[in-house]
This record gives structure tokens, sequence and C-alpha cells, in this order.
């Protein structure tokens, strides 16, 4: 059994005494781990960092096994190293799609959005376009909003609260005197180009909400990755 795809470096750990396991997002082979030989060694430790675009090789005796990668770098993002903030939102969508996405399933919808998300970080403009791939990441999980327009009017301007239960934005009219419970909605979060630090947090806590709720089964009730929580600590901290 062998393929050969390209890829994003979602983590890496040691493996006896000279080898490591990766795990990569491809294009069309979904998250995938396997072995690389010779991954541990100082020779590998600059490719093998979280981020970095691969040119994968992938084989196995049989399908089911784990299998050995041959890896050649395609893209290093050690740069971000620098970039403490940037560093924290790369990591932190590294850390979802490991816990969200079931290994081996192919997403060729989300991929290439996910590689644009990466040549993103460090650049003006990235953490609105993070906060937008989390909304299109709860969209491939089957847990999409729908931020269109209201749920109860059908009105697209002054769109204000999202509902809980349906996912669905309600205008700040429509919502009366249920607004306490219903969750804020960040102005422009769907279409405007930047959004403010304090809007990007507020559209986190919205995407952490559901997708807390949407993976729940997986998490067994523990929280998100950590490495979220540090990124939205980060944001929230005084310019």
């Amino acid at each position: 059994m062998d393929w050969r795809d390209e890829g994003i470096l979602l983590s890496m750990r040691t493996h006896g005494e000279s080898a490591a396991i990766i795990e990569v997002l491809t294009a069309a082979h979904g998250r995938h781990a396997g072995v690389v030989r010779g991954g541990a060694s100082r020779r590998m430790a600059a490719t093998l960092q979280p981020g970095t675009g691969l040119a994968l090789e992938w084989r196995a005796r049989l399908d089911d096994h784990i299998g050995s990668f041959t890896v050649e770098p395609l893209r290093s993002r050690a740069h971000l190293l620098a970039d403490r903030l940037a560093l924290a939102g790369l990591l932190a969508a590294c850390a979802l799609l490991r816990l969200a996405l079931p290994e081996r399933e192919p997403h060729p919808g989300l991929y290439p959005d996910t590689l644009a998300l990466f040549d993103r970080f460090g650049t003006e403009g990235w953490t609105t376009a993070y906060l937008r791939w989390e909304l299109r990441l709860l969209e491939e999980l089957g847990f999409g909003l729908d931020l269109r327009a209201c749920a109860v009017t059908g009105a697209v301007e002054g769109l204000a609260f999202v509902s809980p239960k349906t996912g669905r934005a309600v205008t700040m009219a429509a919502a009366g005197d249920w607004a306490d419970r219903l969750l804020p909605l960040p102005a422009g979060i769907a279409g405007a180009a930047f959004l403010t630090p304090a809007a990007v947090v507020e559209g986190l806590k919205l995407t952490g909400f559901f997708l807390d709720r949407g993976l729940r089964p997986v998490l067994h009730d523990k929280p998100l990755p950590g490495a979220r929580s540090r990124l939205v600590d980060l944001l929230s901290l005084p310019a």
C-alpha cells in the first residue's frame, strides 16, 4: 500500500530512539499518521515543525497499518516562531484539526481553505481569517451557522445575535425579551475585511460555543484544546 500527496504537518512526537510519529492534513487522504525514520534527529528538526508544508510518500504492508512516511519540505513557516500571536494561531488550528477530523477521512474542500489560512498567519488581518476558518470548520463538521438572515423576520440588516439552539442569526428587534438567552454576533463577522481584536474575540467565543457542543462526544466533556484557549487569551490582552 502506498500513495503520494502534499500536506501540512499538524504534530510530531518521538518514537523509539530516533524515529518520530507525525500527523499531517493531506489534500486527498485527510488527517493521516505515519512513522518517519530518523524523524527525531537534529537534521529533521527544522522540517518536522507544526505548519510545515510537506511532500509525502506513505507506505505500509496493509492499509490499516500506521505505515511510514518519506517527507520533503515544501514550505517552511519557521518565521512564525518570532511572532507569538501568529504562532498561537497556527498551533490552535493544528490542535483543532487533530481533534475534530476523523483519521483518514478526506476533506477536499477544507484543505485549500486551511492552506490559505496557514499562508495568512503573520500578515495583516490574519486574525479575521482565522475566525472565518473556524466558521468554515464548523460547516465542514456539520455544525455550520446560518448568518445570512434573521431566523424570525428574514431581514439581512441589523443582525445582532445567534440562537444557541439553531445556530441561526437574529436581529436586535426580533430578539426582544429573549436577547439575554442568545449569543452575541459581532458586527461584520460575515463580510468585513478586517475585524477589531474585540470583535475577533467575541467571534471566537461564538465559534467556541458551537465547537465545544458539537465535539463534546469526542472530547468526553473535556474543554477545547489548550492551544485554542491560549490564542483567545492572547487576543484578549490589551493592545
